[in-house]
């Protein structure tokens, strides 16, 4: 009788206690266990601080437009487990989930017998999306690292048509290391010999990569270089032209944010290169088609439009908070806002506190559903510390509830912080749960 599908993240789960362990050596060996199923699939690799989750949304919805049978891999999930893994539109089912789990745990436990080190939750939930995909007509995976580069489980592929790397900032550095050329060299890990490289990074880290990609003999595309023009904001939307292929190309999008319009930049890119590289075809009406349809759920979301706007953002490092704070900018200057707030112990929280406050929003402190959080009464004092009120919300529930019992008050409620945060808030909001509990329809 197969799992059910608590059943089965309660056992993928189960293997969180091995924590988050970089290197090859076990996933090379689960994937032979399973008969190397990821052999032959053709890959965007793509590695980042910011922006590569994004990135992957774009180019998953432009080659599906263009007719591809596309998989995205990407990580961590909002809401639903089953969103890490999409094969041509549509998660994993719940069904498959158990049956491909199954598969994989099967061979853990070989592993284990031959008294070999247990991989790591991520590397398991990886090779459950090998296995799954490895049964579908996979035309293209667009596969996002999921920390790092090197030592990273997605780095076990052979067959990448482009190594994308969209940013450098410090995050992880307890991994990647404490300088941006320690943590450029790690995501320049995921280069393959001869594989064309795509760069967002801004120096110092540009140096790094662009001497990795000389020493593996890949053409390297330096993005920076590249120019958009005719930028239109606007809270439905960014829109840009940039040259593709030597012609002219408007491009409208969804997502709000000057650093969407760079993610975006950097996914025309890699189409561009693979067109040029005889990879694939795809018309200038399905590019403008598949992108528009692009939505990264928890980046810069709207989630109410009026009265008042209600906005979720994943900022849980320095430089996702410096594109949110950008973005707030461009679009809610002059509002009232209120700003709750939640992010991890082990992040740079005072940095992070210091170009959220430029944004001039009433405070509201409240806590990821993580065991690394921050308490929301300590990050309301740290908050204090720098000189600005801030209430103590408490979890999420009751942030939702804060949230509720303000809305006259304000012309935007803004919550950002840990992705853990925002998933749990983007729920309650926007499915309610019980009776007792209220969502976007009372805001």
């Amino acid at each position: 009788m197969a799992m059910t599908y608590e059943e089965t993240l309660a056992k993928i789960h189960n293997f969180d206690k091995f924590g988050s362990r970089l290197g090859l050596e076990r996933m090379k060996k689960l994937l032979e266990l399973l008969g190397d199923p990821q052999k032959g699939m053709k890959v965007i690799h793509v590695a980042g601080t910011n922006g590569k989750g994004s990135t992957c949304r774009y180019l998953y919805c432009m080659l599906q437009q263009a007719g591809y049978k596309v998989g995205l891999y990407t990580s961590p999930y909002l809401e639903r487990f089953t969103e890490r893994i999409e094969f041509n539109g549509e998660e994993i089912s719940h069904e498959d989930l158990a049956v491909c789990t199954e598969a994989v745990l099967a061979q853990v436990d070989a592993m284990l017998k031959m008294g070999l080190e247990s991989p790591t939750e991520f590397e398991v939930v990886t090779a459950i999306c090998f296995y799954y995909l490895s049964k579908k007509p996979v035309d293209y995976l667009v596969l996002e690292v999921g920390m790092g580069g090197s030592g990273d489980s997605t780095n076990v592929m052979e067959q990448v048509l482009a190594s994308v790397i969209t940013s450098i900032s410090y995050d992880h550095m307890q991994v990647l290391g404490n300088s941006l050329e320690e943590i450029a060299l790690n995501k320049a890990g995921i280069i393959k010999p001869g594989c064309p490289v795509i760069s967002h990074v801004k120096d110092p880290g540009a140096d790094v990569i662009r001497k990795v990609a000389e020493e593996k003999g890949c053409a390297y595309y330096d993005l920076r270089q590249e120019e958009v023009r005719d930028i239109k904001k606007g809270i439905g939307g960014y829109g840009f032209t940039v040259d593709f292929l030597g012609q002219p190309l408007e491009i409208q999008l969804s997502m709000l944010g000057m650093h969407q319009i760079e993610n975006a930049k950097c996914a025309l890119k890699v189409l561009e290169v693979l067109v040029e590289n005889g990879q694939l075809t795809i018309s200038r009406e399905d590019i403008q088609k598949g992108i528009l349809k692009a939505v990264q759920t928890g980046r810069f979301e709207i989630l109410k439009r009026e009265d008042p706007i209600v906005v979720i953002d994943g900022a849980h490092n320095d430089d996702g908070v410096r594109s949110l704070v950008a973005a707030v900018k461009d679009n809610l200057a002059g509002k009232k806002i209120l700003m709750i707030v939640g992010i991890l112990a082990d992040k740079e929280v005072e940095a992070m506190l210091k170009q959220l406050l430029e944004i001039g929003a009433d405070m509201a402190a409240t806590e990821p559903d993580n065991p690394r959080k921050l308490s929301s009464a300590e990050l309301a004092q740290v908050i204090r510390g720098l000189g600005v009120p801030c209430e103590d919300v408490g979890e999420f529930d009751t942030a939702c509830d804060y949230a509720l019992s303000r809305k006259d008050d304000y012309d935007v409620i803004l919550f950002s912080g840990s992705l853990y945060l925002i998933g749990k808030i983007r729920e309650r909001l926007t499915n309610g749960k019980g009776k007792e509990q209220k969502g976007l329809a009372d805001l």
